[in-house]
């Protein structure tokens, strides 16, 4: 009778590990479900854009969007492009040395979380540009954002002073 013991609990825990870890997945896939996200894509769009203007002698400046994702699932912004730029647009991330000095070191793609969004700042994640000609206040570039999963997003960022309020700019 011992034997027939061990042996049947070597076979429940065979058999009952991967079925309970089968039930616990079918669990959660069921509760995010119910919450909407099954099949749900990306939804991205842009609520601020903005490019500052250019100041000294450098000819390269930054552009920044406000991107959200009301969609069920996460996307990735790829690509941007411009023709009102000498150089492509590129995606780059803002780190600060030791020393105290700053560095941009490109990226090549930035997650728009699901159900939240991503907002660029010049300490963060950006759009390193290179425009054509002087760029002044009020004036605007035009941009191609372009996703993994979701369309491409054809806006228009307007030109700020650094440092100006950017929270109440037009929609691009």
């Amino acid at each position: 009778m011992p034997v027939l013991s061990a042996r049947l609990r070597t076979s429940f825990t065979a058999v009952g590990v991967p079925v309970l870890a089968c039930g616990m997945a079918l669990a959660g896939l069921g509760a995010w479900t119910a919450n909407g996200h099954a099949g749900s894509p990306p939804h991205v769009a842009v609520t601020n854009a903005y490019v500052y203007q250019p100041t000294g002698p450098t000819p390269e400046t930054a552009a920044f969007f406000t991107l959200t994702n009301d969609g069920g699932s996460a996307d990735r912004l790829v690509h941007v492009a411009s023709t009102d730029t000498v150089a492509p647009p590129r995606l780059s991330e803002h780190h600060m040395t030791s020393s105290g000095g700053a560095y941009r070191q490109p990226v090549g793609a930035v997650t728009v979380p699901a159900g939240d969004g991503l907002t660029m700042t010049p300490h963060g994640i950006d759009v390193t540009v290179r425009p054509k000609g002087t760029l002044r206040p009020g004036e605007e570039v035009s941009f191609t954002l372009s996703f993994a999963h979701g369309k491409p997003l054809r806006i228009r960022a307007v030109v700020v002073r650094p440092g100006a309020q950017t929270d109440r700019l037009p929609r691009p």
